[in-house]
């Protein structure tokens, strides 16, 4: 068995952006009618390269529009890469947005089999575990609710208590951590170190310095869709602080 979850290679990732060009008044008033449509290329990532081990927490940092939920989207194998590629060993699970895969007309239940089945495990499975998902995730008053009734809170927690009971090899997430009260992220974070400690891979991406530097185990500053440095929490941290003080810097001066 490889030491690896997850290897990335030479990932690149494009996006055309289509865009409406009216160069007078007069056709701004009849754009409705008559559009001139262009294009242009956004590169989301540019050659992307790394490993993540059985029992590591990855952690991904960067300013925003710098690539980090498109790179989550491709080792997801929700995106496909323009070139390079992504090798994951075992079952993976992304918690990419609130109530992702999730049908509003459906149940909280049955969103659970639902969720769970599309991403290739068992009823079976899930049969002993639904009670402890709805418990872990404080729904046990709304499991037979329309999760169209939710709140983003009880969305993510729906989400999160899925998720990691039907017990992935792989957990992805985006700022799972920032949704929820104290509680219910200390339950997470418990929940998340447990899935280290057996050996689990965890990616996740976060704007919050303090859980980087906690729970990660090695750190991926991301922007403009590259890779600008990987290493320790402190050492990427760091890096990150300085973009971010020379680029307000900049904007400063810029705006004098």
């Amino acid at each position: 068995m490889s030491e690896y979850a997850i290897r990335v290679k030479s990932v690149s990732k494009n996006f055309k952006i289509h865009h409406e060009k009216r160069d007078s008044v007069f056709e701004s008033m009849t754009g409705f009618f008559q559009k001139q449509k262009h294009s242009e290329i956004l590169q989301a990532l540019d050659n992307i390269s790394f490993d993540v081990k059985n029992g590591e927490i990855f952690g991904i940092i960067g300013p925003n529009g710098g690539g980090k939920s498109t790179l989550l989207r491709i080792i997801s194998k929700i995106y496909s890469p323009d070139s390079g590629s992504v090798d994951v060993q075992g079952k993976i699970i992304p918690i990419l947005a609130l109530g992702l895969g999730f049908h509003p007309e459906f149940t909280a239940i049955t969103n659970i089999y639902q969720s769970s089945i599309l991403l290739g495990f068992k009823k079976e499975t899930i049969d002993t575990r639904i009670k402890e998902i709805i418990k872990f995730a404080e729904l046990e008053k709304f499991a037979d609710t329309k999760v169209k009734n939710f709140s983003s809170g009880m969305l993510m927690r729906l989400a999160f208590a899925t998720s990691v009971f039907v017990d992935p090899d792989i957990l992805i997430f985006d700022e799972v951590l920032a949704v929820g009260d104290e509680n219910f992220q200390k339950k997470c974070a418990k929940t998340i170190l447990s899935f280290k400690e057996r050996g689990k891979a965890i990616v996740f991406v976060s704007h919050n310095m303090g859980l980087v530097r906690e729970y990660a185990d090695r750190v991926m500053f991301l922007n403009k869709g590259k890779a600008q440095t990987i290493g320790s929490p402190d050492d990427v941290i760091a890096a990150y602080g300085d973009f971010c003080r020379e680029r307000d810097k900049i904007s400063n001066v810029s705006n004098e």
